[in-house]
């Protein structure tokens, strides 16, 4: 019986990071990849519990993995946030799961992976009569909880890769589901970042992003987030892109806006949550910062990096938000001029304190702010885009296009994707000049750019 695995991987870019890290274990423990889940002898199914759709995804997943345990062995873990958030309800309705791995204990999968194959063909061994559970922290508790960082989050060939810095949340938004899965702020050793750093840019990579619920927040002994950037960014021979999500607004200081203006290996552009720009929604998604505030810290960026760019979330239809805290979030979605955002409506979310607030906006309500700032918001990005038509950019190579071999795939520091012709076939992961010609709905085609 080969020792394969497959990890299926839902939600958050922390999530894939984890993954990426189990999965190096794996292969060092002497597992092989599987190329399909259904081949392998041990599934893990990575979860989230951000929003209850994700939950919903993975009951299904639970019953088509039921089905296959009905007709081979196959070892099932469910690790995660979910596996944090519910694992009795799990343990009820889905017995067939052998493991269910909270977020802070992911890295001992591996030690349960090998005890189960050493019992699978031994004959005393008894079928479970339900899931085995392994979670377990305290997030309410004002303090650091544990929560074991991995050698190396690097996927073998990867020309990106996500480097977790922290782990854990200290804000408790009233929406989120966060620190109630993955506990306290927890900030990683800086000389292990550092050495992975080296690692990662040993291999070749070009591009790292240092992860966490709120980087800017990241304290290790006397070590801020600044400080961390620019150890970060020192003697990189490989790397040319920089980035970090996600920051917090109350905690962007001075010092990290002068870190990113100094260090040219971080990426011009940004992506820094609003949620709403209405101050008294903010208060009540205890956000602690004000409208004014959040467009005065985009403007101090701007003014010192005048070449950045920006993302952000936003929130429409949060409990209690008027037609004036709504047209509060349009005016500041237009000054801040944002390239991107991830847009979406509030959704009750069980566990969190949002879940009892009164004055509730109705759902046809919500669906049509929501359309209104997606328009808006398209608008906005097709009309920067176009002006910067006729530039020349450094581009890292993602990939050859599906539709055309003769074209390449491409993104800019600014997160930009664009389409470019080339007579061969350019390595994955390099670094080319392009000018940027044409827009074709959210896509840049360009040209080779030769000086």
């Amino acid at each position: 019986m080969e020792k394969t695995f497959f990890i299926e991987t839902y939600g958050c870019q922390m999530n894939i990071a984890e993954s990426n890290g189990l999965d190096s274990l794996l292969i060092e423990d002497g597992w092989k990849r599987a190329d399909e889940a259904k081949d392998a002898l041990a599934v893990i199914l990575n979860t989230c519990s951000v929003r209850q759709t994700a939950e919903n995804r993975i009951w299904g997943r639970l019953g088509y993995f039921r089905h296959i345990k009905d007709e081979k062995q196959q070892i099932l873990v469910l690790a995660g946030c979910m596996a944090e958030r519910i694992p009795e309800e799990l343990t009820k309705k889905a017995k067939h799961i052998d493991f269910i791995v909270g977020t802070n204990n992911k890295a001992k999968i591996v030690n349960l992976l090998d005890e189960k194959y050493k019992t699978l063909n031994e004959k005393k061994s008894k079928k479970k009569s339900k899931p085995e559970i392994i979670t377990g922290f305290q997030p309410l508790l004002d303090k650091q909880g544990d929560y074991p960082f991995i050698q190396t989050y690097y996927k073998v060939n990867d020309y990106s890769s996500y480097v977790p810095i922290m782990n854990g949340c200290n804000n408790f938004c009233t929406y989120c589901i966060v620190p109630y899965v993955r506990g306290r702020e927890v900030s990683r050793d800086a000389k292990e970042i550092a050495k992975e750093i080296q690692f990662l840019d040993s291999q070749g990579v070009k591009e790292v992003c240092l992860l966490g619920q709120n980087v800017n927040s990241y304290k290790f002994e006397n070590l801020n987030f600044a400080d961390l950037l620019h150890i970060v960014c020192k003697d990189l021979k490989n790397i040319e892109f920089v980035r970090f999500e996600s920051p917090h607004p109350k905690d962007f200081s001075d010092e990290v806006i002068e870190a990113i203006a100094t260090e040219r290996k971080i990426a011009r552009h940004l992506h820094i949550p609003m949620q709403s720009g209405s101050t008294k929604i903010l208060n009540s998604m205890n956000r602690r910062y004000t409208s004014e505030q959040y467009i005065t810290l985009i403007d101090k960026i701007k003014k010192r990096i005048p070449e950045c760019t920006f993302s952000t979330d936003v929130m429409v239809g949060f409990p209690g938000e008027s037609q004036e805290d709504f047209q509060k979030t349009l005016d500041i979605m237009e000054n801040a001029g944002f390239l991107e955002a991830f847009m979406y409506y509030w959704n009750p979310r069980e566990g969190t304190k949002a879940v009892d607030f009164p004055n509730k906006v109705s759902q046809e309500v919500k669906l049509k702010r929501l359309e209104i700032l997606i328009d808006k918001q398209l608008e906005r990005t097709i009309k920067i885009k176009n002006g910067r038509l006729g530039g020349v950019q450094k581009v890292l190579v993602t990939q050859i296009s599906r539709d055309n071999p003769g074209q390449m795939l491409g993104k800019n520091e600014h997160g930009e994707m664009v389409v470019f012709n080339s007579e061969k076939i350019l390595e994955i992961g390099s670094m080319i000049d392009v000018k940027f010609i044409c827009l074709k709905g959210n896509t840049f085609l360009g040209e080779l750019f030769n000086e």
